[in-house]
């Protein structure tokens, strides 16, 4: 039993690893679909961000 405050701490230092990662990828593709040259690099930026947000794009 005593392994359990351990794996707790790992399972939560995991997740939010995960979660850190998530929000840089959805910051990054944010950024891209702003600061993109090109509108066709910003439709799909833009695209790509409504899929990981889980929205309909309109």
């Amino acid at each position: 039993m005593p392994q359990i405050p351990q794996l707790l701490y790992y399972i939560t230092a995991v997740s939010g690893s995960a979660g850190l990662l998530y929000t840089g990828v959805l910051f990054v593709v944010a950024l891209v679909s702003v600061l993109a040259h090109t509108p066709d690099r910003r439709k799909d930026a833009r695209t790509t961000l409504a899929i990981l947000m889980r929205r309909r794009s309109r």
